[in-house]
């Protein structure tokens, strides 16, 4: 029964021509983010951005899931209604970030490593009971000379495992999210190789904790060169490149994969997302789980402002529909400039 709990839930958030929207900054990264326009990181700022996302009209149509905070889950719109309560009544699953943060590797201290996982088995019923029907929880790989080391892939993948195989005990569907960083100067092939290691290292983990792949969603990065690399694949070739790596380490099992935009610019990440959808079927639904790609041009358009909200919320739809669309493979960048 709670296999079959875990497996819809799954297969819900991967709706075709839908993904999932993660607004779930910690309070470090939504205060850059308000800072960015000139707006105060206050309990009530942060609750008046959410709930302009949240409210958008029509976003449902293109948004399956929302991956919320722990502050955000336990917030209310302005009518007063929880917001999970808000999000299931459009249709939208509401998920929570259970991790504390990437902390320096013992040992290793230039890597690192994710914490959370003490006391996260009573938190998951907390969160449950919140309404939380998915989580999310991040490993953070960043490629150097030498970097990652073996030591810190393995502890990652671990940290993951742990945290799917408690979270599916808890009947909630885990995201998990091993994210190599595409910080640096390596080329498309590095990333792929790094890539390729940090994948086979996570499902070796999630198959000895018995994790039921069937009721879990892999949210991982792009194949793609690095921000510094002077050479910068073009979408064609980050498309084959994702698809060849995740064809030859993600089981045929897992219902969906969620992309993270990592730093891509909007429209970019669209792009992206949609050549893949363009390259055929795979055997696992290719959706989108953006934050800062689906977010940037409706915090530049609110700006903190109330009378600013409608415009705000309509550059959210905007880059809900078009992510929406690459998730069929039917987005095309005349789609930018239509209103």
């Amino acid at each position: 029964m709670q296999h079959q709990v875990l497996i819809n839930t799954a297969r819900s958030l991967m709706a075709p021509g839908k993904g999932i929207l993660a607004a779930d900054e910690s309070t470090g990264t939504i205060k850059k983010r308000l800072d960015s326009i000139g707006v105060e990181s206050t309990e009530q700022n942060r609750q008046a951005y959410r709930n302009l996302l949240f409210t958008t009209a029509g976003a449902e149509e293109f948004i399956s899931g929302v991956i919320l905070f722990q502050e955000t889950l336990f917030q209310k719109a302005d009518d007063g209604t929880p917001f999970p309560d808000l999000l299931t009544d459009k249709g939208i699953i509401p998920g929570i970030k259970v991790d504390m943060g990437a902390k320096p590797l013992a040992g290793s201290p230039e890597e690192k490593v994710t914490e959370g996982l003490d006391g996260l088995r009573e938190r998951l019923s907390d969160y449950a009971a919140a309404g939380a029907r998915f989580a999310k929880w991040r490993g953070v790989i960043d490629i150097a000379e030498d970097r990652p080391t073996d030591y810190c892939i393995h502890v990652n993948a671990h940290a993951l495992a742990r945290y799917a195989a408690l979270c599916q005990e808890a009947g909630i569907v885990p995201i998990v999210e091993p994210e190599v960083l595409m910080d640096g100067a390596n080329s498309i092939e590095r990333c792929e190789q790094v890539t390729d290691a940090v994948l086979d290292a996570v499902f070796t983990e999630l198959k000895r904790q018995n994790v039921l792949l069937e009721g879990m969603l892999l949210k991982p990065n792009m194949v793609i060169s690095g921000k510094q690399c002077p050479q910068q694949a073009g979408v064609e070739e980050v498309a084959r490149a994702t698809l060849r790596c995740l064809n030859r380490r993600v089981p045929a099992a897992v219902p969906g994969i969620v992309f993270l935009s990592g730093g891509q610019s909007d429209e970019l990440a669209t792009a992206h997302l949609d050549a893949m959808n363009r390259m055929g079927p795979q055997p696992w639904a290719l959706s989108f789980s953006y934050g800062r790609a689906l977010q940037a041009p409706a915090l530049q358009a609110w700006r903190g402002q109330a009378d600013n909200v409608p415009a705000a919320q309509q550059a959210f739809l905007k880059r809900a529909r078009n992510n929406g669309a690459a998730a069929r493979g039917e987005y095309n960048a005349d789609m930018e400039s239509a209103a």
